[in-house]
């Protein structure tokens, strides 16, 4: 009796044993099926999987990435020895955006790879090639960089630290993305000890744009400005008068240079960047409110964004103290955010209230004729905010231009808006310049993201460069 016990419950643990091998040997076959039926370019052209790539490479030669008018912006190039190397015709100008490949991968460079390494040309063509021996040209990836934009963006920040971004608020195709101090791609192995020493603190290979920080000064009042409507339906009933300074809750404000900007409206008030005004604002908002809204906007939480990029945190809540509250009402306070989210919220107005999925990459195409491989469709954008929110902040960016802050872009063909910004990041008071924005013409929109590291006043030095890009827009 016991020995039949003892052989049923060894039958069973071999039954039980049989099972589970047969189930794993079902998954195994099922993710297989699944991997050979599906598009499985996303696991092949991940950057771990270099051996994959490595092979291609012997038969391949990378094709290019290019912009979204046709400039070259990488190439590879076959010397008289047949040895390859990459090429950046514009050296550094595109650096952070396209990447580069010795030293590692980066960027597009790394990203798209695979893409690059396969070949979709004429099949009897591609065939003849490897009988022969030749190598054939590998599929091109298009960008949604637009060659004028980027060289604006590039130029008019000049040799100054700082970052711009560009995009079409419609559909987050990103039109430019700068970030200063750069590198040339085409000398990364020469110069990569003293890059990675970073002797002056320059951070070169650090994308600015997308990984760069900062206090969004006088910007974040457009998130306040956008709570206050939420909470009190509209902005017609707010009056303030600023006498260029105020104590709110305990806590003294000041105006930039103590400026008594008077009677002011809600529009007023935004367009002359009134700290004491919005700060009253501010103090009088349900501050868990505004957390839950700021997630809504994309404080705290992932950006969908195919490259590497860093969070923007906001932590403000009704446990927090005074000073805090009225400090982070008007960009200062423990705030954080990168240009690119800066310039998805310029571009949530300029779209009618929509956040958008920010895009750097459009499509693979073939080198040879130039036939359309694949698409990197665009995401659903989503609402996020009401009609009258968007009404009202129009309004208020746009009078920034006719008779705020940022006035240097009034009486264009285009029509501007925005808001200006200078983020205090020391005890001393230097400050970061910011400019976000948006410009229009003809129903042709494009809205921007500018930061100039450590230079002053937004006015001064971010809207020109917001101008330049304008001007070569449109």
């Amino acid at each position: 009796m016991k020995q039949r016990k003892k052989r049923m419950k060894e039958n069973r643990n071999i039954a039980i044993a049989s099972y589970l091998c047969l189930i794993i040997f079902v998954a195994l076959i099922g993710n297989l099926i699944y991997f050979l039926a599906s598009d499985n370019s996303v696991i092949l052209s991940n950057a771990y999987n270099s051996k994959r790539q490595d092979l291609l490479a012997q038969g391949t030669v990378k094709g290019s990435v290019l912009s979204e008018d046709g400039q070259v912006l990488a190439e590879t190039i076959t010397d008289k020895k047949g040895n390859e190397h990459r090429y950046y015709p514009y050296k550094n100008m595109y650096a952070h955006a396209v990447g580069y490949v010795d030293n590692g991968k980066m960027g597009v460079e790394r990203d798209y790879n695979y893409y690059m390494l396969r070949c979709n040309s004429n099949p009897l063509i591609t065939a003849l090639n490897e009988i022969k021996g030749v190598k054939n040209k590998g599929d091109n990836i298009v960008t949604n960089l637009n060659s004028k934009v980027q060289k604006a963006a590039y130029d008019a920040l000049g040799n100054r630290k700082g970052a711009v971004i560009a995009l079409n608020p419609d559909n987050g195709k990103i039109l430019a993305m700068v970030s200063r101090p750069d590198y040339d791609p085409n000398t990364i192995s020469k110069d990569w000890k003293s890059l990675i020493e970073d002797k002056y603190d320059e951070s070169r290979l650090l994308n600015r744009a997308t990984q760069g920080l900062y206090p969004p000064g006088s910007t974040f009042k457009l998130v306040t400005l956008l709570e206050y409507i939420r909470e009190n339906g509209g902005g017609d009933a707010f009056s303030y008068k600023c006498s260029g300074k105020d104590v709110i809750n305990g806590t003294t404000i000041k105006c930039y240079k103590s400026k008594k900007h008077g009677e002011e409206d809600i529009k007023k008030a935004f367009a002359k960047s009134c700290n004491c005004a919005f700060a009253n604002i501010g103090a009088s908002l349900n501050l868990d409110q505004m957390n839950s809204f700021a997630r809504t906007l994309l404080f705290n939480e992932d950006i969908d964004y195919q490259f590497e990029y860093k969070k923007s945190s906001f932590n403000l809540s009704s446990k927090s103290d005074n000073d805090e509250v009225v400090q982070t009402v008007i960009g200062q306070g423990k705030t954080m955010i990168s240009p690119l989210h800066n310039a998805l919220l310029a571009g949530m107005i300029a779209n009618g209230g929509y956040l958008v999925t920010p895009s750097l990459v459009d499509r693979v195409e073939t080198a040879e004729d130039k036939r359309v491989v694949r698409t990197f469709k665009q995401k659903e954008k989503v609402n996020v905010l009401t009609e009258n929110q968007v009404r009202i902040a129009s309004e208020c960016m746009k009078e920034t231009v006719k008779s705020g802050t940022a006035t240097s872009l009034a009486g264009k063909k285009y029509e501007a808006a925005g808001k200006t910004g200078s983020a205090e990041f020391d005890k001393s008071g230097a400050s970061h310049a910011w400019f976000i924005g948006y410009a229009e013409y003809e129903g042709k929109k494009i809205a921007v993201s500018i930061i100039v590291e450590g230079a002053g006043t937004g006015s001064d030095y971010a809207v020109p460069v917001a101008g330049k890009i304008f001007d070569a827009y449109y």
